[in-house]
């Protein structure tokens, strides 16, 4: 892929979770869309956040120009640089001189939207998060999850009137649900549901949260502020939701139906070495560790090792991290240097 454009989407290990017993079985591998921080940056000043795929960026930065009335003709812009930082993308447009007066005359407060924006953040050291991480609590039995999500449908009035909003539902431990708020903007249905649970002063490890809507970097935001521990999504996380998660202490159950989900958050018991394990998926392990090999290469080497390294860490399973590791010490074959590395890192790291 060209240097300035990040993967579309990474593989990750999730576990079927089933609403009597819970996450089992082998672990299964499903593609997740990749969300990223994209910092638009207007003649050398931060101007806005705004979640992204991470490719296209050009095109994006010109058409964020047109439609925010920054430019009206793309030769209003000078030039437009795509880089990567540390914390996401960096979209740098350069404007004429005359498109940039104006721009800096008029006064831009980022109004709410039902789009993917981070109103009012123009820093990604402004994204927002939770000022501990939450602590560790029983978790949810996975029947009231189910029980909540087959009530759920019947909680939402305006979406069976119009077919077109969202909701998030505050869901007590016995699978009852507490309050439902709908939307036609998904992360305003959850801070209306947090709005009213805050009023209340409900203690925020007495349920849990299921958003109709996909499980974006923003909502597990929303969710470990309020305290919240899970965080249940009829559709697919994000890659940053899922690295959000792990950091802020969150359970992800995601793509639940009525008869189960997915957790993105179990682990394997130990076994060892390569004793099992097929070439078929051997070969899907090493495709795996190459892709994300791949999304960090364009970074300088030694911080391109250690995210690829921290990236499996956080999204592969204890077993799949020790079958990659015996793969490398057997032979190593078809990986790339990003991720032989990085593997190599973690194998540093348990034996220290």
């Amino acid at each position: 892929m060209p240097p300035n454009e990040g993967a579309a989407s990474i593989d990750v290990a999730a576990q079927s979770f089933a609403y009597d017993v819970g996450a089992a079985g082998a672990p299964i591998v499903r593609a997740i869309a990749v969300e990223a921080a994209v910092q638009i940056v207007i003649g050398g000043s931060p101007f806005a956040i705004m979640m992204a795929t991470p490719q296209d960026l050009e095109d994006f930065g010109y058409g964020f120009c047109l439609t925010e009335g920054i430019a009206e003709t793309p030769a209003d812009i000078r030039g437009l640089g795509v880089e990567r930082s540390a914390d996401g993308w960096r979209v740098a447009i350069a404007l004429t001189g005359e498109r940039l007066k104006a721009h800096l005359a008029r006064k831009r407060a980022m109004s709410g939207r039902t789009g993917c924006g981070l109103c009012g953040i123009e820093d990604f050291s402004q994204m927002p998060a939770p000022k501990l991480r939450n602590p560790r609590t029983r978790p949810v039995d996975p029947a009231a999850v189910g029980a909540a999500l087959a009530e759920l449908e019947n909680r939402q009035p305006l979406n069976k009137l119009t077919r077109a909003v969202h909701a998030a539902a505050w869901c007590g431990r016995d699978g009852r649900i507490a309050l439902v708020r709908e939307d036609v903007g998904r992360h305003n249905a959850l801070d209306k549901a947090i709005g009213a649970l805050w009023r209340a002063g409900v203690d925020p490890d007495s349920g849990f949260f299921i958003i109709t809507s996909r499980c974006s970097f923003e909502m597990v935001a929303k969710a470990a502020i309020f305290g919240a521990t899970t965080l249940v999504a009829v559709s697919a996380p994000t890659s940053l939701a899922l690295e959000r998660a792990r950091e802020f202490g969150l359970t992800v159950l995601a793509v639940a139906r009525g008869d189960k989900a997915l957790s993105f958050n179990g682990a394997d018991a130990p076994t060892g070495g390569l004793a099992g394990v097929t070439s078929d998926k051997m070969a899907k392990l090493v495709r795996m560790a190459n892709q994300i090999g791949d999304f960090y290469a364009a970074m300088p080497e030694k911080e391109a090792v250690e995210g690829a390294a921290s990236h499996l860490r956080l999204y592969w399973t204890p077993k799949m991290i020790r079958e990659l590791i015996a793969f490398v010490d057997a032979d190593g074959a078809g990986l790339n240097a990003t991720a032989a590395k990085a593997v190599h890192s973690l194998k540093q790291a348990a034996e220290t």
